[in-house]
């Protein structure tokens, strides 16, 4: 790596409705991140976390027609979304720590400022690609990707500028297993390349990346990897608040991150969903910095 690594903290929780996800960007310092990325002798600057809106503890936990928490979300966006395009204006690496995965919109909003054709790889369990009117619950965390891709919420969509901020054929999903019907239908319609754990399990990890790089290298001029750790199977990572069974394995996820790290092809970095409130000793967190580690270099030998 480089460039400069910008951390941003994005205690994002609006997007969901489990309380403690806001506390993942320090957990995740606490567990060492800034040491592993000074062992490696990294020049990075850690931006603190954004100013996010005050919760409202009882609206939170309200029934809310349409998509929830709206206005906060949209303010937390814009935000964020100032802060990662002025990272890559100065040419350096942002990474941004969770907080729920709708930081995403904000976060892939101000990079994608800066480039004609940025990629993105979705590293989940969830394809994120609801709207609204289509959601099972309202939480914003489930549409981050269809809103970058130009369709939901009008306020979010154009939060940065107008618009779709990614096309379709330059997104690619890891991991998927539990999607709703309209994102099954959507990714149909759309052609959105998708590797599903079963793909995984057939493919192994190491194919999986090697298509995806090879996929998207050539037909974009930046690569924003989004990173939520509920991706990985809940066993090894229980500190996230949309738990789903039979997922990648830290393993397979350490050996994805040191594949994509070689690459030389991503410029920049979402990691989310981690809850200390539901995490077991910070495991979590933990783990998570070693996958920052692993993504920035470190090696056994």
């Amino acid at each position: 790596m480089n460039k400069t690594i910008d951390i941003i903290g994005a205690p994002v929780e609006f997007g969901q409705r489990k309380l403690g996800v806001d506390f993942g960007p320090d957990a995740i310092r606490y567990a060492g991140l800034l040491n592993r990325l000074k062992d490696l002798d990294l020049t990075f600057n850690d931006k603190g976390n954004i100013q996010v809106p005050k919760i409202d503890l009882e609206r939170y936990l309200s029934e809310q027609e349409g998509a929830r928490n709206l206005p906060e979300i949209v303010e937390v966006s814009k935000t964020l979304s100032d802060a990662t395009s002025e990272s890559v204006a100065q040419s350096h690496f942002p990474l941004t720590l969770g907080g729920d995965h709708s930081l995403a919109i904000g976060s892939i909003s101000g990079i994608s400022q800066h480039y004609e054709n940025l990629g993105v790889i979705w590293y989940d369990a969830h394809g994120d690609l609801n709207i609204a009117e289509e959601s099972p619950s309202g939480n914003v965390h489930g549409m981050p990707l269809r809103t970058l891709l130009g369709e939901g919420d009008e306020q979010l969509v154009n939060v940065g500028s107008e618009g779709a901020k990614v096309k379709p054929e330059n997104v690619v999903l890891i991991g998927m297993r539990d999607l709703d019907s309209g994102e099954r239908r959507y990714i149909k319609e759309q052609n959105i390349k998708t590797y599903t754990m079963a793909d995984v399990d057939r493919l192994g990890i190491q194919q999986v990346i090697k298509e995806t790089i090879e996929y998207l290298k050539d037909k974009t001029d930046g690569i924003h990897l989004s990173f939520d750790v509920d991706g990985l199977d809940p066993y090894e990572t229980p500190g996230t608040g949309t738990r789903v069974p039979g997922g990648l394995t830290y393993r397979e996820s350490h050996f994805a991150l040191e594949l994509l790290s070689q690459s030389n092809l991503i410029t920049s970095m979402d990691l989310v969903e981690v809850n200390p409130l539901l995490d077991q000793g910070n495991s979590t967190a933990e783990q998570a910095a070693v996958l920052l580690g692993s993504f920035f270099g470190e090696t056994l030998l």
